[in-house]
């Protein structure tokens, strides 16, 4: 077993890195305060002329054709400098691989390379409801045909990148009769669509930086072409690429908890107290272990997950358990960091509680730790005779 990245992959992880400390970290406090917008922008344009957003899309389309693997070091090292950043960099990613699995040739010649080289600020991926959060296929949201052109009606919750997306891709119910889930589908809208309403940006806990927004479609018409993959198979796609999705968030969150911990492990270096450093007492260096060890863990869960999905095998169970143990690790090694720091990490100059903050979420969205439980459960059931 070789977990040593390729040539290729390094390169990218340090480019990531590099953007990361050079643009993103410098800008993170002030995108947490809600400034700061036109250089977050600016700063996804500079990472699409870098190939950041289709980072599995194949090169045909625009793509970087880089891998799973690539895209999971690559959001790591991104979040380490802005979880913001990273986020929608991961959903971008996410919509362009749903385009590229089940899009027709049509649709992925003109919308990939929209994603890929900035066109499009960023890709939105709506599914989301007041009554269809952990419950997707509860969703109630409409599509009829009339005529030539599907009517989506409807309305999207908590929807990453919504004001600024130049895509959406939207699920609806297309045959209202059909057994729960069966009857759902997917289509691509363009941002500007009349009839698609963009809502008011969510205040958060976190991750501020990233618009989180309602998205209405109020009798959105969009031409028949604008339906991606086979009517009424839409809930199947969702559930495939949630597994994808995972990846990234669980990379997200490492990437987070890898900036907290590395600067509380340097903080502790320096601090002293009963003429020593903080570093010499066993106390402190239990804690370092632990979150270390535990984080440890949490890389080579999302290196297997995102192995298998690069090579076509199976990775649903794997995806869950990386963003399962990744996720909840990443509270505990942000909630220490700032406890390393004492009440210089409940100070807003030090990054430790924006950490902290933007860490929280990554255990709610794309699935809850609960749901990862019970995907997770289901997958090891299912393998038993």
């Amino acid at each position: 077993m070789d977990f040593a990245p390729t040539e290729e992959q390094t390169l990218i992880a340090e480019t990531a890195r590099r953007i990361a400390a050079d643009r993103l970290e410098p800008l993170a406090a002030r995108l947490d305060r809600g400034e700061g917008r036109a250089e977050f922008l600016g700063n996804l344009s500079e990472l699409a002329a870098q190939g950041f957003m289709g980072l599995n899309v194949r090169a045909d389309y625009g793509g970087s054709e880089a891998g799973t693997i690539a895209f999971a070091l690559a959001i790591q090292e991104l979040a380490a400098g802005c979880a913001a950043t990273a986020v929608t960099t991961s959903v971008t990613n996410m919509a362009a691989e749903v385009i590229q699995a089940v899009g027709s040739e049509e649709q992925r010649a003109t919308y990939l390379p929209r994603i890929c080289d900035g066109t499009y600020p960023a890709a939105a991926f709506c599914l989301t409801e007041a009554g269809a959060g952990s419950d997707p296929a509860g969703m109630v949201a409409r599509a009829r045909m009339e005529g030539n052109e599907w009517v989506l009606d409807g309305a999207k919750l908590y929807i990453t990148s919504g004001e600024y997306a130049g895509l959406y891709i939207v699920w609806a119910v297309t045959d209202p009769a059909a057994p729960k889930g069966k009857g759902i589908s997917c289509f691509l809208v363009e941002a500007g669509t009349p009839g698609l309403v963009v809502g008011k940006a969510e205040t958060k806990m976190g991750q501020t930086g990233s618009a989180t927004n309602e998205i209405r479609f109020e009798a959105c018409r969009v031409p028949a072409s604008a339906l991606m993959g086979r009517l009424n198979d839409g809930f199947r796609t969702a559930v495939g690429e949630l597994a994808g999705g995972r990846i990234g968030v669980a990379s997200l969150a490492y990437g987070i908890a890898r900036a907290a911990m590395t600067a509380a492990e340097r903080y502790v270096k320096e601090r002293r107290q009963f003429d020593r450093t903080i570093a010499d007492m066993q106390g402190v260096q239990w804690m370092i272990a632990d979150r270390e060890t535990e984080l440890e863990a949490a890389r080579l869960l999302i290196l297997q997950a995102a192995w298998l999905k690069e090579n076509g095998r199976p990775f649903a169970r794997e995806a869950s358990m990386a963003k399962l143990f990744a996720t909840e690790a990443a509270q505990r090694a942000t909630y220490t960091a700032l406890q390393l720091h004492g009440g210089a990490g409940y100070i807003r100059d030090l990054p430790l509680e924006r950490h902290a903050r933007d860490a929280r979420i990554t255990t709610i969205y794309e699935g809850t730790s609960e749901i990862q439980r019970l995907v997770i459960a289901r997958e090891v059931l299912k393998a038993v005779g």
